[in-house]
């Protein structure tokens, strides 16, 4: 058995969470000591499809064409996709039909959660679904006092300050802006958010937001792994007020380095993570401001242990086990 990992645009997406999660297959594929190329010169007996662009669409028809089989991997949904960059909703409607264009080419589809194979099986894509998640790389992101230590001499932050983090693109999906006015309403708090896209690309809140200028606020840019590792170990809560996912790595992330973290109560998290158990939850920024100084405080509880075993769930050794198993299906037919 040998897989072609093709990704479309590869190194478009490298510095955004489809990129991590070609990284995370990669390294699931070689745990289970499966084949893979990358090449479309090599010869192969499954393509596993990572992107929706016209090159993966006619790969995927060659493939079939030749009897070969084929994953698609489902890492986007027109839910996601809408509130992503500017003009985004208005093209929404016309992007799903080539979604279900392209997925239903997939001798089987993966998508990283129940709630996107849930999505997805609404949109009437006649092929069978898996839900397996991007997982997480346990012998890397870890608890860590140390790059604790590194991260606030880094950022020239003091012993004594209370740090929340953010992480992802200059999207309005992300919650960038809720992220932004709960630093204006929290002055006494020092707030970071880690990721870069192209400000020309966002909507006029987005640009507003991220040219704020306030003393407890720094958009850091984009950081390599290394750097989050020591942000999810330096900070005291990681603010994640997404508004939609296909499944979010950063909250796994967080989860493996044992770190609180507060999370905006949407449909894609319900399985998985739990109020007051292994993350807390807001809606409103009244919720989120009111958690946040409730959490600072220790009126409410560090919720890192039982976050951790989100983690181990969905370690990259689990996810290669699964991949495996999907690819042996998937020849039998």
């Amino acid at each position: 058995m040998k897989v072609l990992l093709y990704t479309e645009g590869e190194k478009l997406f490298a510095k955004s969470g489809l990129g991590k999660a070609i990284k995370h297959q990669m390294r699931a594929l070689e745990s289970e000591q499966i084949e893979y190329t990358t090449s479309l010169q090599d010869d192969y007996d499954i393509v596993h499809i990572n992107f929706y662009g016209p090159n993966s669409f006619a790969l995927a028809k060659i493939a079939k064409k030749k009897g070969k089989k084929v994953v698609y991997h489902a890492h986007s949904t027109e839910e996601d996709f809408k509130n992503g960059f500017i003009f985004c909703k208005q093209i929404s409607p016309a992007f799903k039909k080539w979604l279900i264009k392209c997925y239903s080419l997939g001798d089987v589809v993966i998508t990283p959660t129940p709630y996107a194979k849930k999505l997805l099986e609404g949109y009437g894509i006649p092929n069978k679904i898996y839900a397996i998640s991007n997982g997480i790389e346990l012998d890397k992101f870890r608890e860590d006092k140390q790059a604790r230590e590194s991260f606030r001499k880094r950022y020239h932050y003091k012993k004594e300050d209370k740090i929340i983090i953010g992480i992802g693109l200059y999207i309005e999906r992300k919650g960038i802006v809720d992220f932004v006015e709960l630093a204006k309403r929290l002055p006494e708090y020092q707030f970071i958010w880690f990721g870069y896209s192209p400000l020309s690309a966002a909507g006029k809140d987005v640009r507003d937001a991220v040219n704020t200028e306030l003393d407890n606020l720094v958009f850091a840019g984009y950081v390599e792994q290394e750097i989050i590792i020591e942000a999810m170990n330096g900070c005291d809560i990681y603010l994640f007020p997404t508004y939609e996912e296909t499944e979010g790595i950063p909250i796994i992330e967080a989860c493996a380095c044992k770190t609180t973290a507060i999370i905006r109560d949407i449909p894609i998290f319900e399985d998985w993570l739990e109020d007051g158990v292994n993350v807390y939850k807001a809606k409103t920024l009244n919720e989120f401001e009111d958690k946040i100084k409730k959490v600072m405080t220790g009126e409410l509880p560090p919720l890192g242990e039982a976050a951790y075993q989100v983690a181990v769930d969905r370690d990259i050794r689990k996810i290669g086990k699964q991949l495996r198993a999907v690819y042996e299906e998937v020849l039998k037919k």
